[in-house]
């Protein structure tokens, strides 16, 4: 049986997620997004913590963990090896102060990551 995901890699078709840099949200990317969705691609523009349409108060928000939130869900949600037939990897893309939070996402969840690009966006060492 194959499935969704594995049917979109054997034809060449991926998933990208597209992160945001600071005082930008999802919109940021609507050309980018465009593009990618026309070429076949599947893609998730996020709103970090209190960035864009998110609902949170973004002088509420204390942590990059609270700001990451809205990504990290994401991932979470993507099916992995443990439970699923076949794992599905994304390609992350963030600008700016994005990279940190590519960064973030990197560690925790490696096996869910086929690529990472860093457009013009921080590159903090791991474990910062």
């Amino acid at each position: 049986m194959v499935t969704e995901s594995g049917k979109r890699r054997k034809e060449g078709i991926s998933h990208f997620v597209l992160v945001h840099g600071a005082c930008h949200g999802a919109w940021c990317w609507y050309k980018l997004s465009d593009l990618l969705k026309k070429a076949g691609h599947r893609v998730t523009a996020v709103d970090l913590g209190g960035a864009g349409l998110n609902p949170n108060d973004g002088d509420a928000i204390r942590t990059l963990a609270e700001y990451n939130q809205p990504l990290a869900d994401i991932m979470k949600t993507l099916p992995d090896r443990d439970g699923a037939e076949e794992e599905e990897k994304v390609i992350l893309v963030g600008h700016s102060m994005g990279g940190v939070s590519l960064t973030c996402m990197m560690e925790q969840f490696p096996y869910k990551i086929a690529a990472a690009v860093f457009a013009t966006a921080f590159m903090p060492l791991p474990g910062l």
